[in-house]
């Protein structure tokens, strides 16, 4: 299916104004918004991957001028989640030979983290409120096993981004938030993005390397989504969560459904 200039940059605009609205939703539905335009998985993996990277990039600036980010925590989820990043894209690198293999790979994997991705998103407050159950007053773990732990959370999202374009967001909170109950939402947001530049940055480029990219349409969707973050961010809060959050849910479910 082949669509012009105008369909990248609508695109563009909607996922901006959807993330801009909910925090939410970039890679999830950006990714499977290229497959449906007709873009291999593999390119429509490169090309969001560096998307995300160019627009959290203004994110990570916001955040660090309010000191909504714990540069700690970004430093031990680096350590686990580029060395995961470059060993995927090796991985990815030994399929390149067979095209067909390579996108179905990936096609597989985008259905079943985009399930889970739903799943994080429908019961998000659910799982936050266990999560500041579980840790209680006092922290569980010592301050060596926290950064082990975080490094590893780091190693899933660096493989499972790598992999999908997806996962960093609504996966990547809520890792968070069971190992740091106490980080403030807007810190654990901060950390998140500012986590999530360099990782989509190493990613994109290692599939950029591989041919994986498409130029063009990252440029058009770039022209779409900067408008429609602010015009997303200026209605947030409007729509009542209890709406968006089901209606996101049942959409990234049945994408990923389909896919698998």
């Amino acid at each position: 299916m082949e669509f012009g200039v105008l369909g990248f940059v609508i695109a563009g605009l909607l996922v901006g104004f959807v993330v801009g609205m909910t925090g939410v939703g970039g890679g999830s539905l950006m990714t499977p918004i290229l497959l449906w335009f007709g873009v291999s998985p593999a390119a429509a993996v490169g090309t969001d991957l560096l998307y995300a990277a160019i627009t959290k990039a203004g994110g990570v600036w916001v955040h660090q001028k309010n000191r909504n980010i714990d540069w700690r925590i970004t430093g031990w989820l680096s350590l686990g989640s580029l060395p995961a990043a470059a060993l995927m894209l090796w991985v990815l690198k030994g399929l390149h030979g067979d095209q067909d293999a390579l996108n179905a790979v990936i096609k597989q994997s985008l259905g079943i983290v985009l399930v889970f991705t739903a799943l994080a998103v429908l019961f998000k407050k659910r799982l936050l409120a266990f999560a500041a159950r579980l840790s209680g007053p006092t922290p569980r773990l010592s301050p060596r096993g926290l950064n082990a732990l975080t490094v590893v959370v780091g190693l899933v999202l660096g493989a499972m981004v790598t992999l999908t374009s997806i996962g960093a967001g609504a996966l990547g909170t809520v890792a968070l938030f069971f190992l740091y109950p106490l980080l403030t939402t807007r810190r654990l947001v901060g950390t998140e993005i500012a986590h999530a530049v360099p990782l989509t940055l190493v990613a994109g480029l290692g599939h950029a390397g591989m041919g994986n990219m498409d130029w063009t349409i990252l440029a058009y969707l770039l022209m779409g989504s900067l408008p429609g973050i602010y015009l997303g961010s200026n209605l947030s809060g409007r729509v009542p969560d209890s709406v968006l959050r089901p209606c996101m849910a049942v959409m990234l479910a049945t994408i990923g459904y389909k896919l698998i």
